[in-house]
């Protein structure tokens, strides 16, 4: 299953700003998650406006095809997260929102697996750090519903499972396996400091659920499937429909011409 990755200790390039990315989201997000434990709304809203420009800031440096991605990624994590929290319950934030910093944050989250998924790191021990991803992970979804757990975790095999399916059959198995550490690193700060809660019992299924659950890289996953698939389509159509627009300008200057005969 490993040769779906990358082939181990290829001199693949290293970016400094790969590393800067997921540097500054790693730090930012526990930062934002901690100061949100006690914060007011005002103070959720100020960590939005933050979030905004440091997104912003980060897609400068970016393709158009990578900025497409971030927007896609944003718009519809956002309404998921509007689905499954207010509006299902599967987990609630302290004032049963979305708080405003949640959308760039996903955009964020996006643009970090993205750039440690084509960083020198990743690609030169991409097998390695695969198999470390799936056994961490596996380990942490047997002991969810081995019965030692404070809270049943069934939902969380299940993910565990899809997000399989990601990292061995999806068409970007890098950016999804480095979804799975800043995925994993937010979730666990966020349910400790308690700016989230995952409900025990998921709303959809009647099963027990961790808090978090173990395989939920797999939601995140299907946010940047949605990103990367979405992404090419459009800019497809963009181009087409602006070599379009250029043929019929050049058709109509060759027409004026010649009338102007």
């Amino acid at each position: 299953m490993l040769r779906h990755f990358p082939h181990v200790n290829v001199a693949y390039a290293h970016r400094k700003r790969d590393y800067f990315i997921a540097a500054f989201t790693f730090l930012c997000v526990a930062i934002c998650l901690i100061s949100d434990a006690d914060a007011s709304l005002e103070k959720q809203n100020a960590l939005g406006v933050c979030g905004w420009v440091f997104l912003l800031g980060w897609l400068l440096g970016e393709n158009r095809e990578i900025r497409l991605q971030v927007v896609i990624a944003v718009i519809f994590a956002t309404i998921g997260e509007h689905f499954a929290s207010p509006f299902m319950g599967g987990y609630t934030y302290r004032f049963e929102n979305v708080p405003a910093y949640v959308p760039p944050g996903h955009g964020m989250v996006y643009l970090t697996a993205v750039a440690l998924g084509r960083s020198g790191l990743f690609l030169r021990h991409a097998r390695h750090i695969a198999s470390f991803v799936v056994l961490v992970c596996g380990a942490w979804s047997v002991w969810g519903i081995s019965g030692y757990a404070a809270q049943g975790d069934s939902v969380g095999a299940l993910l565990y499972c899809v997000f399989l399916a990601y990292l061995f059959k999806g068409r970007s198995p890098m950016v999804y396996l480095a979804a799975f550490f800043i995925t994993t690193w937010l979730e666990l700060i966020g349910t400790a400091v308690g700016t989230w809660t995952w409900a025990a019992i998921d709303p959809v299924l009647g099963l027990p659920q961790g808090n978090p659950p173990s395989g939920v890289a797999a939601w995140y996953c299907l946010v940047d499937a949605v990103a990367m698939g979405g992404a090419a389509p459009i800019l497809k159509a963009a181009t087409h429909s602006r070599d379009w627009l250029k043929s019929g300008k050049l058709l109509k200057s060759v027409y004026q011409g010649s009338a102007n005969k």
